[in-house]
């Protein structure tokens, strides 16, 4: 009976982790699996040694806090896993967690994968090292990912992207303005200041400013703003009564890729809602903002040239990215009329075409390349 281990950590990790599973059933219809699982996983029959939630962290200094915690249960699942081997682990993101415990388990002879690429190819190249140790298949969710690591030695599989399975390749604006109380013949722009408050705080102002000049030149243009949280929506109103704008803006909670699919056109922060938008054929206008210092490192550190994800796919410039100091009004501005003028006609193709390539049933091919390495191994 193949006994298959798996970590996965925050809820993207626990989805991805439960329709694995399940395809995984089909290769291996009496496998048993067990790990670190969400409430997702564990619907579908993983033996849950700690809970997905366990290695949620995000940020500086709670990290540092939990520590102790993070190694001791890598520790344990070491201990457990080295004493009484799996067929094989496949750790699922988190990957400062995940390399560590796949390195240390390969060396014990346990075949390794790793599902969802570290952004290596952007930054901390350092970390090949690491991965070349740690893994014996990397899976990754876009094809540059791929050519990264095969350019490299490192064996690697590009099974495709969950989202552009779920997403449909026709998006319906009108079904989700109707899910939104919006009225169909307007014109709409969709504001997305990013998921956390660091973001909203930093981009609330130029965006909202942004929305004053474009309102100058376009009267009917109305704005939709989905917000992450209660603390996101208080930064965006303190915002605006402190610049006194009186705009036609429509507030929600959380719904952001409803909000794009019935908007014409949108300006976000850079990041994976990018991929939302593309998925939903949206034109798009991408911009962020950092601290100065922050950003003067950022830039030295990243190896692209690109930041945002469709142009990362098309391999070069079809959406503009207006960072930092060009994150202003005055630039922004025009790119979103340009989007909304002529935008959609030009990139339905590229975008169809991206979607296309990275539809490609993500959790059946990955399951498909985990049992042709079992079977190369001579463990299925």
């Amino acid at each position: 009976m193949t006994r298959i281990a798996l970590v996965a950590g925050e809820t993207s990790g626990d989805l991805l982790g439960a329709d694995l599973v399940q395809a995984l059933r089909a290769h291996f219809p009496g496998g048993r699996f067990e790990g670190v699982a969400g409430p997702r996983m564990t619907a579908q029959g993983v033996d849950a040694l700690f809970g997905a939630e366990r290695l949620a962290v995000m940020g500086l200094v709670e990290p540092l806090a939990r520590l102790p915690e993070l190694l001791g249960i890598r520790r344990r699942l070491a201990r457990r896993w080295t004493q009484d081997p799996p067929d094989l682990f496949v750790g699922i993101d988190a990957p400062d967690f995940n390399l560590a415990l796949g390195a240390r388990l390969r060396r014990a002879g346990v075949p390794t994968v790793h599902y969802v690429s570290p952004s290596v190819w952007a930054w901390r190249r350092y970390r090949l090292r690491k991965i070349a140790r740690a893994v014996d298949l990397m899976l990754t969710l876009f094809p540059f990912e791929a050519r990264f690591y095969e350019e490299r030695g490192i064996p690697v599989r590009f099974v495709g992207h969950p989202l552009a399975d779920r997403l449909p390749l026709e998006p319906d604006a009108g079904l989700a303005r109707r899910a939104l109380g919006l009225d169909e013949s307007a014109r709409y722009l969709a504001l997305l200041p990013g998921s956390r408050d660091s973001e909203v705080r930093a981009l609330a102002g130029v965006l909202q400013r942004t929305a004053a000049w474009l309102h100058e030149r376009r009267p009917d243009l109305r704005f939709l703003v989905p917000l992450v949280g209660q603390s996101a929506r208080e930064i965006w109103e303190e915002e605006r009564a402190r610049q006194g704008l009186e705009l036609p803006f429509h507030l929600f909670q959380g719904r952001s890729r409803t909000v794009m699919e019935a908007a014409d056109a949108v300006l976000l922060a850079s990041g994976t809602a990018t991929l939302e938008a593309l998925l939903l054929k949206r034109p798009m206008v991408v911009t962020y903002r950092m601290h100065p210092l922050s950003y003067r490192l950022y830039r030295r550190l990243v190896k692209v040239d690109h930041v945002a994800l469709p142009n990362l796919l098309a391999g070069k410039t079809l959406v503009p990215e207006l960072l930092q100091d060009e994150a202003v009004p005055e630039r922004l501005g025009p790119a979103v009329l340009e989007a909304l003028e002529h935008g959609t006609e030009r990139l339905r193709e590229p975008f169809e075409r991206i979607h296309r390539e990275l539809k490609r049933d993500a959790s059946a091919s990955a399951a498909e390349a985990i049992a042709e390495l079992l079977e190369g191994r001579g463990a299925a």
